[in-house]
This record gives structure tokens, C-alpha cells and sequence, in this order.
């Protein structure tokens, strides 16, 4: 019977799982609101749309050179303290944002933004992931896998409604009574752990921070440049990811060698085949992911002549499916393991984008929106098993590392998929670049570029791990206590 009581999701887990989404939920929304409102900012700061896309690129970049630091800060400071910092910044950032009086304004308090999201983001993962412990990983990470898959979704059809009916200040604004509530919940919910003695826990890598921060931010920057430019033979793409790829391996090499102090990202996790095969994996999904959400809604404006915003509403499909198999695929991972659930997922996402494929300007949009609810389900069957697979397999001690090495390569990821399929839509269809033809068979390009993706997550698959051990009474406790020792067990080395 004590094992029964340690694998359920008690009050305790469930409101501390409410209030840290809550708070995550802010960036992963903003992060996509905002790009819907690009014409209109253009219009009231009398500036051109390249240099307003600063205001989304600068938010992008400061997060992902956040992310690493955040790994050493959590047993530096704690995660309550960090947690309340991100959320507090968020929030100076949305405010400021909102007053904002020009283009240069905007992107700089963007900047504070991101700054903010890059602490708080991966704090989700960490959070949630010693709270769960190996027996519950699956189930609590299908849970928040529900928010990571809508949001990406609903955050440009929210930013659209809001932007017609209350102007695009509105967008900044509505952070601040969630924000407020998320700190004040926190306060009460998030534990406070054992104290960080002044001048105790892991020194920062100074060597590494300079080397891999801004590697990832620079070739997410290339990533975001061919997407946008549908190229990448420019020097704005080229420049920035050979620079970018010449610091990752630097890093890479200064991880290797360092002895002094812990490294941001202890490159010899790697060497674990759970590990590499679950980042991986992960990674692939949000390529696969912001690859259709991409091409979907260029699919309905220009096939089907849809403006904006039922473009949006009619990819919430593919979101809708996602979050409705992640909760159950992560329950089943934390009894099956990940390896079949992530077949099966693979299989179904594989077949949807083939039917995607099938689909054109005569079909009615039915049948797209049930291929992407197809493909939803398919790849949220792979996400939560492999999030919990992460975590399952993962030393205590190194959650937060992994959770910024999951992070950074979702956002590589994505900004990747997108690239291609931009690129896809360029080489192939020349309606959706802006000519005169139907772009079909571009759009069909792109969907076989997310079934070959499809494929490698299927082929990766018997690299996860198989069904879990049944943990004791004794080891199911552990993980409870890792969590309430607030990151403490990384300053103990």
C-alpha cells in the first residue's frame, strides 16, 4: 500500500504544479502573441517590419542565453529565489514594454522579457521534476506537456483577438495581474529549502557561460535569419551560425578539459544513451512541431484564402490533439516506459503528415484539421514519455543542467523546422514565397519533410528505456525530499 500512496499526485503536487505553470505559462504565451501584432507595431513606431521583428528575435535570443546560466544559479541561490527573480522580471519587462515609446524602447525592454522567461522557463522543469521523482515523472510531465503544446498554439490567436479589441499595449498588460498572482502563490506554495550560505554552492564557469551562451544564441539568430529570409547562402545567416557552431564546439572542448569548477553543461551527460536518445528525441518534436505550425497556417491563407485569425483557430487542432495525449501517454510511461509509447506516437504523427500530404486546395478544411489533430496526438504520445524518460533516468543533482540542455535544443528545434519549411516553401512553391502558382506542391514538400522527421524519431525509439523498475517505498520518498531541499544538493558536491 506504501507504494500506492507515493506514486499518487496529491494535493501538495497538484497546486504546485498549478502555480508553477501559472507562472510559466506567461512566456511560453508572450513568446508567440507578439508576432501576430508585427504590422501594427510597425504602423505606430513609423518603422519598418525588419526592424520591429527585433522586438521578438531580441526576446528569443536574451532567453536562450539565460537558459545556461539558469542551470548554475539554481545552486548558487535556490530555486524559490530564482523562481520569485524570473517571475519579477518578467513582469518589470511586460510593464515596461507596455510604456513603450519606440522601436528601440520596445526591443530593449523585450530584452528584460527575456531575460525573465530564460529564468523562469527552465525553473518549470526543474520544479516539477524533483517534485515527481522517477516513479510520477511521466504523468506530472504529460501534465505541464499540456501547456507547452497550446501555447504555441493559442498564444497568436489570444495576441490577434486582443490586438483588435484593445490595441497592443493589451499584450504586455494582461501579464501583470497573472504575474502578480503567480508570485503571490509561490510565496505560499513553492518550498523554501535548506539556505544557500553566502559564498557556497558551484562557482560559475566564466570560460564556458562566454563561450556556450551566446554559441546557442547565435545559431538560433542564423536559424531565425533563414527563416525569415527563406535562405540560408547569406551572410546573415552564415556569419552568425558558423560563429555560433565555432563557440558550441569550444565549449564542448572547455567542458571537456575544466577541473576547477562544474561546467554549465557536463558534456560527459551525453555518454548516457537514455540521455542523448530522450534530448534528441525531444528536440525532433519541436522541430516536427513548429514545422506544421508553420506551414499550416500559410496552407489555409494561401490556399484557401483565410485572413489571420481563422488561419489560427483552424491549427488549434494540432494543439488540441497534443495536449489531449500528453496526460495520458505520460501516465502510461511512468507504468510501460517510454521506447513503445514513442513508436506508437512516432507511427500515428508518420501516417497524419502522410494525409497532410493528400490535402489541397480543394479539400475542405475539415480533413486538414483532423490530419493535424492526428499529427497533435501522435507527437504529444512522443513528448511526455520522453520527458519522463528524462527525468526518470536523470540524476538529481543534474535536473537543472538537463533541464537547460531540453530547453535550448526545443528552441534550436523549432527554429530549425522552421527554416526548412520556409526554405521547402521558397525551392518548391512558388505561391507560398509570393508567386503566381498554387504553392501545392510546396506545401506538400514540407509535410513529407515533417513525415522524414517522423522517421528518425521512430528510428530512434529503441534507443529510450524500456519499461521502469517498481520503486521502493523508500526511493520514492528521495525525490520528494530532492525537491524540497530547493537545489541545495547541487551545492553539495
Amino acid at each position: 500500500m506504501s507504494q500506492v500512496s507515493d506514486d499518487r499526485l496529491d494535493p501538495g503536487l497538484l497546486r504546485l504544479i498549478g502555480v508553477t505553470l501559472l507562472g510559466g505559462i506567461m512566456g511560453i504565451l508572450d513568446s508567440t502573441m507578439v508576432t501576430v501584432a508585427a504590422d501594427t507595431l510597425a504602423d505606430e513606431f513609423d518603422t519598418s517590419l525588419s526592424a520591429i521583428s527585433w522586438a521578438t528575435t531580441g526576446y528569443l535570443l536574451a532567453l536562450t542565453v539565460t537558459i545556461p546560466i539558469t542551470s548554475w544559479a539554481v545552486g548558487r541561490f535556490g530555486v524559490r529565489k530564482l523562481w520569485l527573480f524570473g517571475l519579477v522580471l518578467f513582469l518589470v519587462g511586460s510593464l515596461a514594454s507596455a510604456l513603450a515609446w519606440n522601436v528601440g524602447s520596445l526591443v530593449a525592454f523585450r530584452v528584460v522579457q527575456g531575460v525573465g522567461a530564460g529564468v523562469v522557463d527552465p525553473l518549470v522543469l526543474v520544479i516539477l521534476a524533483r517534485a515527481a521523482g522517477p516513479s510520477r515523472a511521466g504523468r506530472v510531465m504529460g501534465m505541464m506537456g499540456v501547456v507547452l503544446s497550446l501555447g504555441p498554439v493559442l498564444g497568436p490567436v489570444l495576441g490577434g483577438v486582443m490586438l483588435e479589441s484593445m490595441g497592443w499595449r493589451s499584450m504586455f498588460y494582461i501579464n501583470l495581474p497573472i504575474g502578480i498572482v503567480a508570485v503571490l502563490l509561490a510565496l505560499r506554495v513553492i518550498p523554501a529549502g535548506q539556505p544557500v550560505a553566502r559564498g557556497s554552492g558551484p562557482r560559475l564557469d566564466v570560460v564556458g557561460a562566454l563561450l556556450m551562451a551566446p554559441g546557442f544564441a547565435a545559431v538560433l539568430l542564423a536559424l531565425t535569419q533563414a527563416g525569415e529570409h527563406a535562405r540560408f547562402a547569406t551572410p546573415s545567416v552564415l556569419i552568425p551560425l558558423v560563429l555560433g557552431v565555432v563557440l558550441l564546439v569550444g565549449y564542448v572542448i572547455h567542458a571537456l578539459r575544466i577541473r576547477r569548477t562544474e561546467p554549465l553543461i557536463d558534456i560527459r551527460l551525453f555518454s548516457s544513451r537514455s540521455f542523448a536518445a530522450s534530448v534528441t528525441v525531444q528536440g525532433l518534436v519541436g522541430l516536427a512541431t513548429f514545422a506544421v505550425l508553420f506551414a499550416l497556417p500559410l496552407y489555409y491563407q494561401v490556399l484557401h484564402g483565410h485572413g489571420a485569425r481563422a488561419a489560427g483557430l483552424l491549427v488549434a487542432p494540432l494543439g488540441l490533439g497534443s495536449a489531449l495525449a500528453m496526460p495520458l501517454a505520460g501516465r502510461l510511461s511512468d507504468r510501460l516506459g517510454a521506447r513503445n509509447l514513442v513508436r506508437g506516437g512516432a507511427a500515428v504523427a508518420a501516417l497524419a503528415s502522410v494525409g497532410l500530404t493528400r490535402i489541397g486546395a480543394d479539400s475542405g478544411e475539415v480533413w486538414s484539421a483532423l490530419a493535424a489533430f492526428a499529427v497533435g496526438l501522435g507527437l504529444g504520445g512522443v513528448g511526455a514519455p520522453t520527458m519522463g524518460s528524462l527525468y526518470r533516468t536523470l540524476p538529481p543533482e543534474k535536473v537543472p543542467q538537463g533541464s537547460s540542455v531540453v530547453y535550448n535544443l526545443n528552441q534550436l528545434g523549432g527554429a530549425l523546422g522552421v527554416a526548412c519549411v520556409a526554405l521547402i516553401l521558397a525551392a518548391i512553391g512558388s505561391g507560398a514565397a509570393g508567386g503566381g502558382g498554387t504553392g501545392f506542391d510546396g506545401f506538400q514538400g514540407a509535410y513529407w519533410f515533417v513525415f522524414a522527421v517522423t522517421l528518425v524519431i521512430l528510428a530512434a525509439a529503441p534507443l529510450l528505456p524500456g519499461r521502469p523498475e517498481a520503486p521502493t517505498a523508500a526511493s520514492a520518498d528521495a525525490p520528494a525530499d530532492a525537491s524540497s531541499s530547493d537545489g541545495s544538493a547541487m551545492a553539495r558536491k
